[in-house]
């Protein structure tokens, strides 16, 4: 009795056959089983035409030539192969086995679909725009309309274009308020960002306001250096560490007769023995203030003056005369209209 063959071409001997080449055909089908275990094939499909847009993967009996004994097939080119049509990959219709199958071709508005030679069991097709990988199991049935499907190892993407995908209820799902665009995460919908604690029962969460402008702030690059340091925005979303300022920055007692006052401090003036001038700052902005105390009681004595340095004094061209015992106050620049103005009286 003559040897038989496999739907993959294995070579089954019968006993006292093929004395002397024995060996030879067994080195074959172990070779054989080895390909169809993990072989790799790279298949240029036929170019477009009238009869020649099938390219066939067949089985060579008893020999390693067979395309469709290979485990892992690149259908196209590794480059890959264009195509200017569209493509059908067929295997022998008594074949059963499972495939690793990568669409490998180019150009664009193209399918390749891959099934049996005859009949008209199931196949599985590569749309227009997929050229991943699918895992294939090829069975025969009856070998009339046997039947190709996909093994699916996960669900379809929940939600459209764009959206985040997360678990829902053991799927895919997703959501028009995540979106991810390739380089921003978006909440819509006024969603909060919550950073949750070490148990998760309670959270910091961070929320836009109900209406508002688009804007980015941008954080600083480093650590603060010094306690008590906060946050200051340069006016355009730039956030940096500044130290805390608040009041004025007091000075030693004055005793001189004159004194040019620095924007922002404040002065112990003592006029026990002498009447003091104080010159306000020349260049003022708007916020800036000079504060003063009459520090011994003397100033009905030995009067303070202020000099207006150019600039109005409540909204007035004169210096101003400090003539009250115990008198303490705080000028603040306005405008040039008004000048510098008294905090309190």
């Amino acid at each position: 009795m003559a040897s038989s063959y496999t739907a993959l071409g294995v070579e089954l001997m019968v006993t006292g056959e093929n004395a002397g080449t024995w060996g030879t055909k067994t080195n074959t089908n172990l070779q054989l089983f080895e390909q169809i275990a993990g072989g790799y094939l790279v298949q240029t499909l036929n170019a477009a035409g009238t009869g020649v847009n099938t390219t066939a993967l067949d089985v060579d009996d008893g020999a390693l030539t067979g395309t469709a004994c290979n485990r892992v097939i690149i259908l196209g080119a590794e480059s890959p192969q264009t195509i200017t049509g569209n493509k059908t990959v067929t295997i022998p219709n008594d074949v059963e086995n499972w495939y690793l199958v990568k669409n490998s071709t180019g150009g664009t508005g193209h399918t390749v679909n891959f099934k049996y030679a005859t009949g008209t069991g199931d196949s599985v097709t590569w749309a227009t725009t997929d050229k991943g990988w699918k895992i294939l199991y090829a069975t025969k049935n009856d070998g009339t309309n046997p039947d190709i499907g996909e093994i699916s190892l996960t669900t379809d993407p929940g939600g459209s274009d764009t959206q985040v995908q997360f678990n829902n209820s053991g799927a895919f799902g997703g959501s028009a308020n995540l979106t991810w665009d390739g380089s921003n995460l978006s909440i819509a919908a006024q969603g909060d960002l919550r950073l949750q604690d070490t148990t998760g029962g309670e959270y910091i969460a961070q929320q836009a306001a109900g209406t508002t402008s688009t804007y980015t702030i941008t954080w600083p690059g480093a650590q603060a250096t010094a306690s008590g340091q906060v946050l200051s925005n340069n006016g355009s979303g730039a956030l940096s560490w500044a130290e805390v300022t608040g009041g004025a920055s007091w000075q030693a007692v004055i005793t001189a007769a004159t004194k040019t006052a620095v924007a922002g401090e404040g002065y112990f003036i003592n006029t026990t023995s002498n009447a003091c001038t104080l010159t306000l700052p020349a260049s003022p902005s708007i916020g800036d203030f000079v504060s003063f105390i009459d520090y011994a009681g003397t100033f009905d004595t030995n009067n303070l003056t202020i000099a207006r340095n150019g600039k109005k004094i409540q909204g007035a061209t004169a210096d101003l005369t400090v003539s009250t015992e115990r008198a303490a106050n705080t000028l603040v620049f306005v405008d040039d209209t008004q000048g510098w103005l008294l905090q309190t009286k």
